[in-house]
């Protein structure tokens, strides 16, 4: 089946289609007709249908969201007015051949995972037909209920998956088991099919490795976004071993602290009821009690203190390799460079600095069309005639005001003003030209 203990999907809501599926009849018979047997019959009309159909089929699946669909499914999905598209399967084949779409049979084949056990109700043992597809390739239309990927939204889904460990508290150590890891992601896959989906192309990116342990599956995850996962090792497995004894005694103590609890509130029932003997028998029961819980305590102690130094450890050791690779550039970077190429290379910037300056004094030095030459006696004349003419032009000079400047006028000795300027201009332009002559006045000051 496509969809294991799942009801298929009904018909594609209304928002979800195209405008033309309610509207366009003729447009959408020819869509839900069958292809030709050759593209060559006619080129145009078969790449626009195979470009209305890949595209639709790919909104279907990025908007539900599923990795998995199959031609059933999404006949059913594309059902209009009691007719299903008949060239859905020339459609998944052409996905498969551009790889958008992968065989669910081909993907698990390409991962080993050999910690997936078939036949216990996760997957379904695969029928024999379905090894033919690695001999026929995608050249072969899948059947109605062939199991197909949507290879995209498969490594997005996987992305999801380990950003959401690492951002989890489980990221504390790369070693996680399956079962927490599984209720983390519940909300991310619906479904445990899904979930070993997504981990087995984690897998095939190598960036989670799974090993499964006196019965029990452990993912062991990569420690960067970009880096790759190690091995599975004793070590890795020993501070699993250690994490699960905290586990359980953390949840051992807890359960004798409550069975303390009840002891003291029987202790307490039975000296109401003047049960003296029950009473005594309650105490000894919760100081039994209160001495395993310190046993335990000690123990987690011990076991908590083991983690500390081991978390510690790795800090150090990814300070250190931090600390190698900044030791390791910082010596690339200072190969050529050493303390005498440096004092020689400021030695040659000073004596350059020095010849510049050298040269530049001698060429301020140097005489300029004979200026150096001229006669002396030729500048002395052109001198005096300087001082003569600067003599006459002082004569000429108007005698300099001797009435000192006075206080700042105020407003109104401003407006008086402003009226006399106003009735002075009048007066200018009514007089002749030859009136011009005659001394003028301007704010009262002889010009």
């Amino acid at each position: 089946m496509c969809s294991p203990g799942e009801a298929p999907p009904g018909p594609a809501p209304a928002g979800d289609l195209p405008p033309e599926w309610e509207t366009d009849d003729e447009r959408m018979a020819f869509l839900f007709s069958a292809f030709k047997q050759s593209r060559e019959v006619n080129s145009t009309e078969w790449d626009s249908k195979m470009a209305f159909w890949v595209g639709l089929v790919l909104a279907r699946g990025r908007r539900r969201g599923a990795v998995r669909t199959c031609l059933r499914e999404l006949q059913n999905g594309f059902e209009r007015r009691g007719s299903v598209p008949l060239g859905l399967g020339t459609v998944l084949r052409e996905l498969l051949r551009r790889g958008k779409l992968q065989r669910e049979s081909d993907f698990m084949a390409s991962v080993d995972s050999s910690w997936i056990s078939w036949g216990v109700g996760v997957f379904i043992l695969k029928p024999l037909k379905w090894t033919l597809s690695s001999v026929l390739g995608d050249s072969k239309i899948p059947e109605e209920e062939e199991v197909l990927i949507y290879v995209e939204l498969l490594q997005e889904k996987a992305e999801e998956v380990y950003r959401l460990y690492q951002s989890s508290a489980l990221s504390s150590h790369p070693v996680v088991a399956l079962s927490e890891l599984r209720s983390l992601c519940a909300g991310l896959c619906p479904d445990e099919r899904t979930f070993y989906l997504l981990l087995l192309q984690l897998q095939k990116e190598k960036r989670v490795t799974i090993l499964e342990q006196n019965g029990e599956k452990i993912v062991k995850f990569a420690r960067g976004l970009h880096a790759k996962v190690s091995p599975m090792n004793d070590v890795d497995i020993g501070v699993y071993q250690l994490m699960q004894s905290e586990q359980l005694l953390s949840q051992k103590v807890e359960s004798l602290s409550q069975e303390a609890e009840k002891c003291k509130e029987d202790a307490r029932s039975a000296c109401r009821a003047g049960k003296k003997q029950l009473a005594l028998r309650c105490l000894k029961s919760k100081r039994r009690t209160e001495r395993r819980i310190e046993e335990l305590h000690s123990k987690l102690d011990a076991v908590q203190g083991i983690l500390d130094r081991i978390y510690a450890s790795q800090t150090d050791q990814m300070v250190f390799n931090a600390y190698q690779a900044g030791v390791g550039a910082l010596k690339l970077s200072m190969k050529d460079v050493t303390v005498e190429r440096a004092e020689n290379l400021v030695d040659q910037i000073q004596e350059l600095c020095d010849t510049q300056d050298e040269v530049a004094q001698t060429l301020a030095g140097v005489g300029i069309n004979g200026l150096a030459e001229m006669d002396s006696e030729e500048l002395e004349k052109e001198l005096d005639s300087l001082l003569q003419d600067s003599s006459k032009d002082s004569l000429d000079l108007p005698p300099a005001p001797q009435k000192v400047l006075s206080a700042p006028i105020s407003d109104a000795e401003l407006e008086a003003e402003l009226e006399q300027l106003s009735v002075s201009a009048g007066d200018l332009a009514q007089k002749t030209p030859s009136a011009s002559s005659e001394p003028k006045t301007a704010l009262g000051l002889n010009l």
